[in-house]
């Protein structure tokens, strides 16, 4: 029996989504409303992720083809891929987000991070760290501060200095 053409097709396409992205959420939506499903992916896209459904079989074959860790325990039933582009946190945020507004319709199932597999409670992990531009911030804020403490403590010797160095020259006038 000849493999049909656009299931080497489909399996391409999974292959191309994996080798672009960073890493992958399995989740499944069973139960979502079409209205809500166009708002999970305009959310996902805002953040640089994207959601696809494809056929398990073919989903299975393309992770094996590109040497991704074996997650055939979330490949059942009806799941969707969240494919991210560079940071995990912000993908895993809107899922969370989406599924705590959406009565959890839609269930985090687990996924691939960075090379490893990944359970639903690690997702949830994933979702509660800062994003990259609140660590930049939270940098940027201890740098100026670090900053401004020097500024002080240098003025204050400066100043400490002079004071000194008047108090002596009044005394030597005295």
């Amino acid at each position: 029996m000849a493999v049909k053409q656009y299931k080497i097709d489909k399996v391409t396409e999974i292959e191309s989504h994996i080798e672009a992205n960073a890493g992958v959420f399995v989740v499944n939506y069973n139960g979502l409303t079409v209205k809500q499903a166009q708002d999970l992916r305009h959310q996902l896209r805002e953040v640089g992720a994207e959601m696809k459904v494809y056929k398990n079989n073919l989903a299975r074959i393309a992770l094996k083809n590109q040497g991704q860790p074996e997650i055939d325990e979330l490949l059942v039933g009806p799941v969707a891929y969240v494919f991210y582009e560079t940071e995990p946190v912000e993908a895993a945020k809107v899922l969370k987000d989406f599924s705590a507004a959406a009565k959890d319709v839609l269930k985090v199932k687990g996924g691939i991070s960075e090379g490893k597999a990944v359970t639903a409670d690690e997702v949830k992990a994933i979702a509660e760290l800062p994003t990259k531009d609140q660590l930049l911030g939270q940098i940027a804020g201890l740098i100026s501060g670090f900053s401004r403490d020097i500024a002080v403590c240098v003025n204050g010797v400066s100043g400490g200095l002079a004071r000194s160095i008047q108090q002596v020259s009044e005394q030597k006038a005295a």
